[in-house]
């Protein structure tokens, strides 16, 4: 699903690097024409990629900035056409090939190596010509107040795609990702982010250092907010900058399904539990053997609206993030261009402010994760899962 549908599961980098001196928007749809989408229907090709517009993934030219500006946003599409052929389709054809060449050279009892090499890519470029590509899309917006991209893919090889791309296409820039340790040197003060620096374990700033060496930060805070779930009344206030309100009220909590881990001398093992918060029964125990949470399903309420997602700790994506319905009044005097505008612009308010409500949510944890009343604190959660447990027996 694209940046624009209810639900999308998305995740965040950060743009790094040396940003050209002139104007942002120019180059940037001139990058983009540079390694646009170029359609693979006519040919034998089997496999193309490229930057498409994010609202018609049929056209790829960038020569005005209607195609891919939204005020200060930058909108567009990778898309990646792929032709796949059937193994045993291939080698059917292939055995077919070989046969016939066999039989027009007689004194051949084996197809040479060299030739069966050729005789495959053959029938690989007659069967691509005969076949359809089948396209993926992918949305990226790119904020340019604060450099931050969102992409609407969690697959690894999709991130590395668009890393790759958007690496080739915007020389001098490129993607860093917005890790758990990353996003709280986002939203600290200096204090906070010297207490952060301080209980970092990583030994270098690589990224996968930083985020191996530093999956505490996930786990507790998935901790802290099913206690804070289960024994307080979830309510807390905006501190992060945003659509909403500062200081306005609203509701974060777990509910529905929670994914454990942990280690035994069989190897990792994951544990999912599922159902409403009066079902998280058997968590306790699994918690007491020493079993984190890596993964859960958050809820964010503000006035009468809902956020939902599935939080993965690790590295904070937020797995089919569903924010409120867009609701547009219209008429008939309404043209489609504008109504697609109006509709983006929406979407990204209602986007915006579920992430500053997960963002302020995240600030009130790591405050007291960093201050002198954690102890304490995870002191009265492990009683708490000794109570919990105790009463399950």
């Amino acid at each position: 699903m694209g940046i624009l549908a209810n639900s999308v599961s998305i995740c965040h980098f950060e743009v790094r690097g040396e940003y050209p001196a002139g104007d942002l928007f120019t180059w940037a749809g001139e990058c983009l024409a540079r390694h646009a989408f170029q359609p693979i229907e006519q040919s034998a090709e089997e496999s193309s990629i490229g930057w498409v517009h994010l609202d018609d993934h049929q056209s790829s030219g960038f020569d005005t900035e209607a195609a891919f500006r939204r005020d200060h946003y930058l909108t567009f599409t990778l898309r990646r056409d792929v032709r796949r052929l059937p193994g045993p389709l291939v080698k059917a054809h292939v055995a077919e090939a070989e046969a016939a060449y066999l039989a027009a050279n007689p004194n051949f009892r084996r197809v040479p190596k060299q030739k069966r090499e050729e005789l495959k890519e053959a029938v690989r470029l007659s069967l691509f010509a005969r076949t359809l590509p089948s396209p993926a899309t992918f949305d990226l917006l790119w904020d340019t107040r604060d450099g931050i991209v969102t992409i609407t893919s969690l697959s690894p090889k999709v991130i590395e795609l668009f890393e790759e791309l958007f690496k080739k296409s915007f020389p001098g820039l490129r993607l860093v990702a917005i890790h758990p340790f990353a996003r709280g040197e986002r939203l600290l003060d200096e204090a906070g982010r010297e207490l952060l620096q301080q209980a970092n374990l990583a030994g270098s700033d690589a990224v996968l250092d930083l985020i191996a060496s530093n999956r505490w930060i996930g786990t507790d805070f998935l901790l802290w907010l099913m206690y804070r779930t289960m024994n307080d009344s979830g309510e807390y206030r905006i501190t992060q900058p945003g659509p909403a309100g500062q200081g306005d009220p609203y509701v974060a909590y777990l509910n529905d399904r929670l994914v454990l881990r942990g280690g035994s001398d069989e190897g990792v093992q994951k544990i999912t539990v599922a159902g409403p918060q009066d079902h998280f029964s058997e968590t306790y125990t699994a918690l007491k053997t020493g079993k984190q949470i890596i993964e859960a399903t958050l809820y964010l309420e503000k006035d009468d609206e809902r956020w939902k997602t599935t939080l993965k700790g690790e590295l904070f994506h937020f797995g089919a993030f569903r924010a409120p319905a867009v609701k547009i009044e219209k008429d008939d005097t309404t043209d489609p261009q504008s109504e697609r505008e109006a509709v983006f612009f929406e979407r990204m308010f209602l986007l915006e402010t579920g992430i500053q409500l997960f963002d302020s949510l995240y600030t009130a944890f790591l405050t007291e994760r960093l201050g002198d009343q954690w102890s304490s604190t995870l002191r009265i959660i492990q009683q708490w899962l000794e109570a919990e447990g105790a009463q399950e027996e």
